[in-house]
């Protein structure tokens, strides 16, 4: 098997949000701002990596009529540990994502990625597989964070990018902007898609 090409995978080609589309409920709620999404990604990432791990560790001992909830045991641990590990170190984060890290635990990218790969492969596979799909998904929320926080705030990181000049758009911070980002950038994945296979 080919470890670049599943590490690479997830970035464009497999794009979990914007190919796939899937995540997308955290993937709109949480890109009001560029630090948020930069939480949410350290904790899907944490908990993806650590979730393919067991799960492909434990493939070959979990009896096929549990195996779902096998996975969801699993996740769920992870999913507990990022949570409270931003509870204790970084609150206001916390209370900024509300309970969108606690969903993670059904989040379809983590589930189907232990349905689909860690469960039929080896540790050193779903690694690269894991850290390619948090880094597809990193791609897609830095992107609509930072369309998001630039045109609804002027601010890219909580620092001033704009001038005084720019008068923010206030329906890019509420869910309307996250819907009309998130297709723009969707339709922009497959024009690109079509425009290279052409």
């Amino acid at each position: 098997m080919n470890l670049w090409k599943e590490f690479i995978k997830g970035w464009w080609k497999e794009n979990p949000v914007f190919v796939m589309v899937l995540g997308t409920c955290p993937t709109l709620a949480v890109t009001n701002s560029v630090r948020n999404a930069i939480g949410m990604i350290a904790a899907v990432a944490f908990v993806l990596l650590g979730s393919s791990i067991i799960v492909s560790l434990i493939r070959k001992m979990v009896p096929n009529q549990v195996r779902i909830a096998t996975f969801i045991v699993v996740i769920a641990t992870f999913v507990t540990m990022a949570d409270r590990y931003l509870a204790a170190y970084y609150p206001d984060l916390s209370r900024a994502l509300g309970p969108y890290v606690p969903l993670i635990v059904v989040n379809c990218i983590i589930l189907g990625r232990q349905e689909a790969f860690a469960s039929k492969h080896g540790v050193l596979e779903s690694i690269m597989d894991a850290l390619g799909m948090s880094i597809g998904f990193g791609i897609a929320l830095i992107l609509m964070s930072t369309v998001r926080e630039i045109l609804g705030s002027g601010t890219w990181l909580g620092m001033k990018v704009l001038g005084h000049w720019f008068i923010p758009w206030q329906v890019m911070i509420l869910p309307a902007g996250a819907f009309f980002v998130f297709g723009f950038l969707v339709w922009g994945f497959n024009a690109v898609n079509k425009a290279f296979k052409g």
